[in-house]
């Protein structure tokens, strides 16, 4: 792997907003980062109850099941615009608001196993994606909701939103 992937993307290549992900990923191989998270991940997640996967820490908040159907499509969005830019795009990418996909995803109607296999799968996907990116596509930007952003940058916002989420897992949901 190339020296770029050792260490974080610098501020010029994500909007300052996603400097609170990109802070929470250590320096290192991010691929391997991707692959390893995923293991301890879904060992946390697993000793999660049928029941307390439906639990919320607070009225009005996610349910864990939505948490992590948001971890799932933050993931698949943030994975396609790292597509997108390492083949060269050029087009300015449409922004998404997480509030607007937790209600029409419906996950708190899935079964819990099912969503942790889902979890599993696009990260798989996106490791063997990223793993497969030329050298030189890791420094590609592109923009997307008017601010630009790298592919470095995309695979270690993916990587820090799990982290943060997972976080908020521990400390307020206290199911993990």
């Amino acid at each position: 792997m190339p020296d770029l992937l050792e260490a974080r993307p610098v501020a010029s290549e994500h909007a300052p907003y996603f400097s609170r992900y990109v802070d929470l990923v250590a320096d290192g191989n991010i691929v391997g980062t991707l692959g390893a998270q995923l293991d301890r991940t879904l060992a946390h997640l697993k000793t999660v109850s049928d029941a307390d996967s439906l639990k919320r820490y607070a009225d009005g908040k996610w349910s864990v099941r939505e948490v992590v159907g948001h971890m799932i499509d933050t993931e698949r969005i943030f994975a396609y615009r790292a597509l997108r830019f390492a083949r060269a795009d050029k087009t300015n990418l449409p922004g998404f608001e997480q509030d607007d996909y937790i209600p029409a995803g419906q996950f708190d109607r899935r079964p819990w196993a099912d969503l942790l296999e889902e979890f599993a799968a696009v990260r798989r996907s996106n490791v063997l994606m990223f793993r497969g990116l030329p050298e030189d596509a890791w420094q590609r930007q592109g923009v997307a909701n008017n601010d630009s952003m790298s592919v470095r940058a995309a695979a270690c916002i993916i990587a820090g939103h799990e982290r943060h989420h997972m976080n908020v897992l521990r400390q307020k949901y206290r199911v993990l």
